[in-house]
């Protein structure tokens, strides 16, 4: 009897309704992008994961090692780490996790030499803006999205005088409204945010992940907080959902 695990995996229920779903998001974003994006995973890449808490994970920033673990964390990088190192084995892959909880645009550039510059990846992944808005509710931190979308474009123009030939996946930030954080109050100015990081991604004609516009589909299927616990970080299905776009939009 043979068996397929590819066949086993598309014919459960679940996972056909989803596959379908950000499939049809990620058809409709390159109608409207021209972002047409193939297998871009070649011998000896190096891909860099960059962001804050979501792209953290809980991850150890001692050793910082490629291909390992304990330096991914458990959430959406891991995952998408995970599926890529097990479909390209003869490849060569190098693949590093450098979100850092609660980091915010600014904070990248503070770093970006040693953690993005210095690895010289061959695919940068970039997910950041939750925390350049929720950072300003309680007052710690007076940057709006101007300032934001500056820092933004500056970090990408600095990347791309040293490194010309990347290829860069801005990320959609993203929210859900649950109760235990995101209530109405959040949508409105965060949009603004949002709107931001598609400009630099247009502008750069960087590769677009749209987390929110598949966080706006999933609640179909069940409440925010079974994808977004607070409606800022991955549950553990919202973290597969996460990198199965990461992965379909990026290698597909």
């Amino acid at each position: 009897m043979s068996f397929s695990r590819r066949k086993f995996i598309k014919n459960s229920v679940g996972s056909i309704g989803l596959s379908t779903m950000v499939g049809s998001i990620l058809a409709s974003c390159s109608e409207k992008t021209s972002q047409k994006t193939k297998n871009t995973i070649s011998p000896n890449t190096t891909i860099l994961f960059q962001g804050d808490s979501i792209t953290d994970a809980g991850r150890e920033k001692k050793l910082e090692l490629p291909n390992n673990s304990s330096s991914f964390g458990n959430g959406y990088a891991f995952l998408a780490a995970s599926h890529l190192l097990n479909s390209f084995p003869k490849e060569n892959l190098k693949l590093y996790n450098r979100g850092i909880s609660g980091n915010k645009v600014y904070q990248l550039s503070d770093r970006w030499d040693k953690d993005c510059l210095k690895l010289k990846p061959n695919i940068l992944s970039i997910l950041i803006g939750v925390n350049d808005y929720w950072h300003t509710r309680d007052g710690n931190y007076n940057g709006t999205s101007q300032t934001y979308e500056s820092d933004y474009r500056k970090l990408i123009e600095k990347t791309k005088k040293e490194l010309p030939n990347i290829k860069i996946a801005i990320c959609q930030p993203f929210i859900l409204k649950e109760n235990s954080v995101v209530d109405d109050s959040w949508i409105e100015p965060f949009k603004e945010y949002q709107i931001s990081a598609k400009k630099i991604s247009d502008e750069f004609k960087a590769i677009w992940v749209p987390f929110q516009d598949v966080f706006n589909e999933a609640i179909k299927y069940a409440p925010a907080e079974y994808w977004l616990y607070d409606g800022v970080h991955a549950a553990m299905p919202g973290a597969q959902l996460m990198a199965e776009t990461w992965l379909k939009t990026i290698t597909y």
